[in-house]
């Protein structure tokens, strides 16, 4: 289950920024509390943007802000404006704590709204879906919408995928070029996955790296990529395999070779012979002579010749690999696919077989898995038998 975080707990745990900078300027913090938050905004969307000044300081600059805030004349809350600026503060890493010693009788905000932000920062996310479940963002301010919608989608997540997509969607378009479609797009990449949605998972991850590829909570976007695309079949198809290489190719060496391992060996415990072929070619391509990852590249690319059209060169290349480079989980692959290989080879038994003392028996034809739908459907039996009993032996 995916874990709901706020955008706060978001914006501390996933950062990876070094010390921080001298605070800024508490005279650009003057104005009333919601010119505050949208400068507060702006920082943030530098700091997707991968505007390492912005990220300088940014987490002193939210306390500025709430330092601010209680000290502001109480007359400044009975203007809404300032009142949705609590709620916006709240959702961009503001603290609770703070937010409790303002004035609450004389914040002008809906109390439904302030309310959801609280319980949703705090961890109570029930409470919190439940007071959002009616709310429709685009009827609320502005300034909160798209911030709405996003807790909506988080929300969600676990319930609806259907809905959290397009509450996470609506935050996209409510904030583009922000960190709150940034966030979104981080979240989104992940449901889309699981609801096998390629089109939309490829778009998704294009529209990330044409706006966010130097944000700094990229890696989070790119561990929810891997983990959509693997715990799926969306890298299964033959077909789109092309388009799979090229989304992997904005990955570094090392997490693509990661990547072609994982989709070899799932599309071997399916059966999908093509894609392991064209997995472990990848992963040949990108490994070290002598390295566990070479060794895996060779056993998955001889399983699907040896299930084939190759037989004679992938049951070599099978025994070839050296055992005690793969790991106990894929020596168990690789003598399911040994197995099966010798199996299709074995002779027939009937009365026939009398004949088998005077002469062998023939070597026979070219197998072509795509027309045996028996033996493919043995094939995958026997390797998922396999994986459940090494699943909880993973080195």
């Amino acid at each position: 289950m995916i874990r709901l975080r706020s955008l706060a707990t978001l914006l501390l745990a996933l950062s990876s920024a070094p010390a921080l900078a001298a605070a800024p300027d508490p005279v650009s913090l003057s104005g009333e509390p919601y010119e505050m938050v949208r400068r507060l905004q702006e920082v943030q969307d530098g700091i997707a943007r991968g505007d390492t000044a912005a990220q300088n300081g940014h987490l002193v600059l939210i306390r500025q802000v709430g330092e601010k805030f209680l000290a502001a004349d109480p007359a400044v809350w009975g203007n809404p404006q300032n009142g949705q600026a609590v709620v916006v503060y709240l959702l961009s890493g503001g603290a609770p704590q703070l937010v409790r010693k303002l004035p609450r009788d004389r914040l002008k905000v809906d109390e439904r709204l302030f309310n959801a932000a609280l319980a949703y920062v705090e961890g109570r996310q029930d409470e919190a879906r439940e007071l959002l479940k009616d709310v429709k963002p685009r009827a609320v301010p502005s300034s909160m919408s798209g911030h709405i919608a996003l807790v909506q989608g988080a929300l969600l997540a676990n319930s609806d995928v259907p809905a959290a997509i397009e509450r996470l969607d609506e935050a996209r378009l409510l904030l583009p070029g922000t960190l709150v479609e940034e966030a979104a797009l981080r979240r989104e990449i992940l449901l889309v996955g699981q609801a096998e949605d390629f089109d939309k998972f490829e778009f998704l991850t294009e529209s990330y790296v044409r706006h966010y590829r130097n944000s700094i909570y990229a890696g989070d976007f790119w561990q929810r990529f891997s983990s959509a695309l693997t715990r799926s079949s969306l890298a299964l198809d033959e077909r789109r395999f092309a388009r799979v290489a090229a989304m992997l190719e904005r990955l570094d060496r090392a997490s693509r070779l990661k990547l072609y391992v994982v989709i070899a060996r799932s599309a071997l415990i399916r059966g999908r012979l093509a894609v392991v072929r064209l997995a472990g070619e990848q992963a040949l391509s990108l490994s070290a002579d002598g390295s566990p990852d070479r060794e895996r590249a060779h056993l998955f690319r001889g399983a699907a010749r040896a299930l084939g059209d190759e037989y004679d060169g992938g049951v070599a290349e099978l025994k070839a690999v050296d055992r005690a480079k793969v790991g106990e989980r894929d020596v168990a692959l690789l003598n399911a696919g040994l197995q099966l290989a010798l199996d299709i080879r074995k002779p027939t038994t009937g009365p026939s077989s009398v004949l088998a003392a005077d002469k062998p028996p023939p070597t026979p034809a070219r197998l072509d898995l795509a027309r045996s739908a028996t033996l493919l459907a043995r094939a995958q039996k026997q390797l998922s038998e396999l994986e459940l009993l090494t699943r909880d032996r993973r080195p």
